[in-house]
């Protein structure tokens, strides 16, 4: 699913990389434990999570998360913002709860971005 369906799906604004929204998704990982992310994620997901801080960029780098999607009506920081900028990471803020978005995003047939032991 391309960037700006997930962005209209979830009632997102772009904060950064409007320039990447024709990026295509196919899983979600979701956390607000930076440690599961780092543990977790697969390479290439979308992070829906509601840490703002610039802990939530840095992390989704070094995991090589494509994009962040910031729940309940949250905003990233300012050195969150200019740090994604800086490695062109798109930051995307939805209204919806982290239940909801998830839920959603499901529902359009985007797979677990978590490889957490079953």
């Amino acid at each position: 699913m391309k960037l700006t369906e997930i962005k209209e799906l979830l009632d997102a604004e772009v904060i950064t990389g409007a320039n990447r929204l024709e990026d295509d998704f196919q899983e979600v990982c979701s956390a607000d434990l930076m440690s599961d992310v780092l543990a977790f994620a697969t390479p290439g997901t979308i992070l829906v999570t509601g840490l703002t801080n610039v802990q939530s960029v840095i992390t989704a780098h070094v995991a090589e998360v494509g994009a962040i999607i910031y729940i309940r009506g949250k905003h990233p920081e300012e050195d969150a913002i200019k740090l994604a900028k800086q490695k062109n990471l798109p930051l995307l803020a939805s209204p919806l709860s982290m239940f909801e978005a998830c839920g959603r995003l499901y529902a359009k047939g985007l797979k677990s971005g978590s490889n957490t032991p079953k």
